[in-house]
């Protein structure tokens, strides 16, 4: 009689986590829908994704990605009643039912409490491990009365919400069905664009603000599919970091980069650098500076000629690892650049602590310098704070005149921007770089 409990217990619980899986939330779905039905309630019906849980357990291993899953359980049951229902679907997946609810808010407060739960590290492992949740909301009999069609649509409402940026929650709408094929259709075409090889560079100069002297290019890639067209990174990156696709990607535009760079230099045009974006999911790579190291010898660049630029959040989720990563990066002899910096975390007290070379003005800063008092203190402040701690400062999207006296006037160090140049394909970069050596004469 024990071992049949057991076994009965193992078909309908999660082992890991010891809540209910996928088949008892059906059954307990169908329950739920009768008594609403019967009370004439409304049954809020969530599901929830773990926005950074692959890097964890990419970068920290299966076994903690194990402990912060119980965590994460535990942290959603506190937030729950007991006539609520939470399980587990396998992965990082959950589902909730919200039973006895009357209104809107009652289930909006819901999310918004879960939010805030999770917005506090957890403790695993004698470490700190951040993670947030994204969360799709559908209510019966609101948006259906089906149980598997309300699944299906708060499943639809969590990929909104990582759509938008995640760490929030989105309510289902019936249009997120198309939205959802439409994504699903982009992404097909971007897996077949890494076979074909669809992508391409283009570069953007960077020059020294005291001489005018291009020092050098900053490399972004684009999409050409042939019936899309060009397709703008803010459409497809978001969709390849979602899906992993940014990792191939972001080799083949490091790859490229140094292949160009090389090439450059071996034309004449001098010792230039090329910087090279990584993305948060590139940087918590395990293999990172490995492939770095693969790539500037099968190309030949010489690893003072690559700029690889970091986003400050990628180094804030995990400071600790980052910096191993970041001290391994700087043993290469690469240089690094902290991008964006100043649009999140900002933490000076672990700045010191990161081997880079060059603080990176975001350009939502620049763009509105000669009219915003804010705007114009921060970029100030951080070239000031660069120049304390022996930094060079770069400002990007410099698009008039009066922007970059304002950056000369304060000290700035280099910048890129329209008004020098787009990102121009290698032949333009070629002929701006021949015209700005006749004019250094």
């Amino acid at each position: 009689m024990k071992a049949e409990q057991q076994l009965a217990h193992l078909t309908q619980y999660d082992a890991l986590t010891g809540l209910p899986n996928r088949m008892l939330l059906r059954d307990r779905l169908a329950q739920a829908l009768a008594r609403a039905k019967r009370a004439q309630t409304l049954l809020g019906v969530m599901f929830l994704g773990l926005d950074n849980f692959k890097e964890i357990n990419d970068s920290l291993g299966h076994a903690v990605g194990d402990q912060v899953l119980v965590e994460v359980s535990n942290r959603l049951r506190g937030c729950l009643r007991g006539t609520d229902t939470i399980a587990r679907h396998g992965g990082d997946e959950f589902s909730i039912l919200l039973e006895d609810v009357h209104s809107m808010e009652e289930i909006t407060r819901v999310a918004q409490k879960l939010l805030a739960a999770m917005a506090a590290p957890l403790r695993v492992a004698e470490r700190d491990v951040y993670v947030t949740p994204s969360i799709g909301i559908t209510v019966y009999p609101l948006d259906d009365l089906a149980p598997d069609r309300l699944l299906r649509n708060a499943e639809l409402a969590m990929s909104q919400a990582k759509q938008e940026g995640r760490n929030n929650f989105q309510l289902f709408s019936p249009d997120m069905g198309a939205r959802s094929e439409q994504r699903l259709d982009l992404q097909t075409r971007l897996r077949r664009a890494i076979e074909r090889e669809e992508f391409v560079l283009h570069y953007q100069p960077q020059l020294e603000i005291s001489t005018g002297r291009i020092i050098g290019v900053e490399a972004l890639v684009r999409w050409n599919n042939d019936e899309l067209g060009l397709v703008q990174p803010a459409r497809f990156i978001p969709l390849a970091e979602d899906t992993g696709l940014i990792v191939p990607i972001g080799e083949w535009v490091l790859r490229t980069a140094c292949r160009q760079m090389r090439a450059w230099q071996s034309q004449g045009y001098g010792k230039l650098v090329v910087a090279v974006n990584l993305s948060p999911r590139q940087f918590n790579q395990r293999n990172l500076v490995q492939t770095v190291e693969d790539i500037l010898r099968d190309s030949g660049l010489d690893a003072g000629s690559l700029e690889l630029e970091i986003t400050e959040g990628s180094v804030m989720r995990r400071t600790e690892d980052a910096i191993v990563t970041l001290d391994r990066l700087h043993a290469l002899g690469v240089q690094l650049s902290l991008d964006d910096f100043g649009t999140g975390y900002s933490s000076l007290a672990y700045l010191k602590r990161f081997p880079v070379n060059k603080l990176k003005v975001d350009q939502s800063f620049v763009r509105d310098i000669q009219t915003n008092k804010d705007d114009a203190a921060i970029v100030t402040t951080v070239v000031a704070l660069a120049k304390l701690l022996g930094l060079t400062a770069i400002a990007e999207g410099v698009e008039t005149p009066d922007q970059l006296d304002f950056l000369r006037v304060n000290g700035c160090d280099e910048y890129q921007g329209y008004l020098f140049s787009r990102p121009l394909p290698p032949e333009g970069v070629e002929s701006l770089l021949q015209a700005n050596a006749r004019e250094r004469r």
